[in-house]
């Protein structure tokens, strides 16, 4: 996948992940509960280096959780860059913007149309559907909000995507 595409996953598609460059920031030690600050402030420090021309978006906003988010997890807040970030960015009080990728490797994908509190039963659907086709989650959950956060809840469209061996 070296771009995010246009027309929605089915309800399992399989697809193989390449090492997208990432402007991200990292936060270790969440809880679910912590979701709307990191959110509310990691894509509005990136989003003003966008605005400088410090870097230049290539895709949607994302969001990587590493581990199991509805216990201690950490998470990569981001966008898909032209160009990952050379040297941390200052991102004001909060942690600094760096580079990542996109995990690379096979997974598999659904889109869910809807208010975000929709998500977890796509999540639910998704690894269900996966390990019943013998695939194994990777511990790694990627959340790609193809639509403005702005829309009208049940215009939002969201492309979770599932890396599995």
């Amino acid at each position: 996948m070296t771009a995010f595409p246009e027309t929605p996953f089915g309800a399992t598609d399989r697809l193989e992940l390449e090492p997208v460059p990432l402007a991200v920031i990292r936060h270790e030690g969440l809880r679910i509960a912590d979701l709307r600050d990191a959110f509310d402030s990691g894509y509005g420090a990136i989003a003003a280096h966008f605005a400088d021309g410090t870097l230049t978006p290539a895709g949607p906003a994302l969001a990587i959780y590493y581990g199991n988010p509805m216990e201690v997890f950490d998470l990569e807040l981001g966008f898909p860059v032209m160009s990952a970030p050379v040297q941390p960015i200052p991102a004001g009080e909060g942690p600094a913007i760096t580079a990542s990728a996109l995990p690379a490797g096979p997974a598999t994908a659904t889109t869910v149309f809807g208010p975000y509190d929709g998500l977890g039963a796509g999540w639910m659907g998704l690894v269900e559907r996966s390990l019943a086709e013998g695939l194994q989650p990777r511990g790694i959950s990627i959340e790609v909000y193809v639509s403005d956060p702005t829309a009208a809840p049940e215009d939002l469209r969201t492309d979770l995507i599932l890396p599995v061996s």
